[in-house]
């Protein structure tokens, strides 16, 4: 039943990226997050449904053209938290990045989003990264 719930709010924030128009993005934020929602994004760390309305709309907007975002695993969930995968696909065969989120639910309501964009590289042996000095893969930009 949990998942079920933690499932349905996934869904949902994720159909705001590809609502139809722009004027139904904070509807749908509104029906999956809490008010007070934590977003730690690419770009850091913001609070409340505007903040993640504004990134949702950024991403619509990418220069590519508007996108496409899938959860394209199932919904993965000890407890108060899950985790899903997810892939975002620019039209024509244009730049895709994939990833992972982590989400916290309150009350059927998501109340944090950790947006983990992009690949894990490989550890090398002995469990230490093959570059120390890697950075993250910025988002949305260079995808």
């Amino acid at each position: 039943m949990q998942e079920e719930i933690a499932r349905s709010a996934i869904d949902t924030f994720v159909s705001a990226f590809n609502a139809s128009d722009d004027s139904y993005v904070t509807a749908l934020l509104s029906q999956a997050l809490t008010s007070d929602v934590v977003f730690w994004g690419p770009l850091g760390r913001v609070e409340g449904i505007a903040a993640v309305e504004r990134f949702v709309l950024d991403i619509r907007r990418h220069p590519a053209g508007t996108g496409t975002m899938v959860r394209c695993s199932a919904v993965d969930m000890p407890d108060e938290w899950a985790r899903y995968q997810w892939v975002f696909t620019t039209p024509d065969g244009g730049p895709r990045l994939a990833g992972t989120d982590v989400v916290h639910l309150r009350r059927s309501l998501i109340d944090q989003v950790i947006v983990f964009a992009g690949e894990i590289e490989p550890s090398a042996p002995g469990g230490r990264s093959s570059d120390p000095g890697a950075v993250p893969h910025p988002w949305p930009m260079g995808f």
